[in-house]
This record gives structure tokens, sequence and C-alpha cells, in this order.
């Protein structure tokens, strides 16, 4: 069977061209949407995957009312793949029962991995120059290091913890930590 699927992201746009694009096409079944695309719980579409079948068709006017990231497109089409559901996108020219359409179906996957490793290769050579400028990442300790050494002291003294934790504003989780952290330290 051959479904569609419309969406558009607020409800001050229309979906008139894209169904009139999809039942052109041939759709028995056409499922809407008012949601943004950069949702990845989309009722609709959720409630239609559920519903395809080996052999059935999803057709979509463009590919970005499938999906908002490439990742999330790839992620889309190799569930179709897996499930022997060709995939078409009318505008883009794909479809994924032609030698064509799998051709591109490739070109997104690899394309997702590079963005995927551009994405990595960012990060890490941030934290390279955030480094070499000696900025450590992590969160910065909300007390000094002689406060966290009065904690302690006060422990030592015989100060219940729960004192500690009210006179210097400390929660139970991090005066315990500073505690741990001390104790490594001696060792």
């Amino acid at each position: 069977m051959i479904f569609g699927y419309a969406r558009v992201s607020t409800k001050h746009q229309n979906l008139d061209m894209q169904i009139d694009e999809l039942k052109k096409y041939g759709c028995k079944e056409i499922v809407t949407e008012q949601e943004s695309g950069a949702n990845q719980q989309r009722e609709q579409l959720n409630q239609l995957l559920n519903k395809l079948r080996n052999g059935d068709t999803l057709v979509v006017f463009k590919l970005d009312r499938l999906g908002r990231t490439m990742q999330q497109l790839v992620m889309l089409l190799n569930h179709f793949r897996g499930k022997g559901i060709n995939f078409v996108s009318i505008k883009d020219g794909i479809d994924t029962s032609t030698t064509m359409g799998r051709f591109l179906y490739h070109i997104f996957g690899a394309m997702a991995e590079m963005e995927r490793e551009v994405i990595n290769e960012r990060v890490k050579s941030g934290i390279a120059s955030a480094k070499a400028r000696g900025r450590m990442g992590g969160r910065k300790k909300s007390h000094s290091e002689k406060q966290i050494q009065g904690m302690l002291e006060m422990i030592q003294l015989g100060r219940s913890k729960k004192e500690v934790q009210e006179i210097f504003g400390v929660s139970r989780t991090t005066l315990y930590r500073y505690i741990k952290e001390s104790e490594k330290i001696q060792d």
C-alpha cells in the first residue's frame, strides 16, 4: 500500500499543496501533522511507522517533511530498509525502489557519518584549545579550598555532618564527596 505523510510546523501553514501532490502520486492513505520537525516524538508519524509493512511505500513531498537532520533521516531510512519499506520523496526525486534511489540513500548515510565525525573533531579541537589556554572543562567547585578544609576540620573536631551542612550551605552529597576526596589525598 502507498502511504503519504504531510507535515507543517505551525497551524498558520497550509497542508493543501503537500496533500495534492501526495494524491497525484497515488497515496491511498495520507497522514497529516502540525508539529515541528525538530520534535522527534511526532505522534502521527510514529503511528504511521508502526502501520507500515514489508512492501509498503511511504511518500513525502520533500525530505524535510520527514526529518530535520541528516542523522534523523538516515535512521528512518535504515528502519525502512530493514522492514522492506520503500521510500519516495517527490520533490527531491528519491525513490528507494530504484537503483538511483538506493544510491542516494547510501550517499545520505555517508553524509550523516561525515557530519558526526566533523562534530566530534570540532569538540575535540575545542577541548584541546581550551586546555592549551589553561581552561579546564567541567563545573567549578562551589566552595573554596579553605572552606572545604574548614568543613573537614569541623567534622574531625566532633561536629555532626548535618551541622556542617547547615553552617556552610552544602548539600549532603557534596559534603560526602569532599570527605571522600580528602581521604584519597591522605592515602
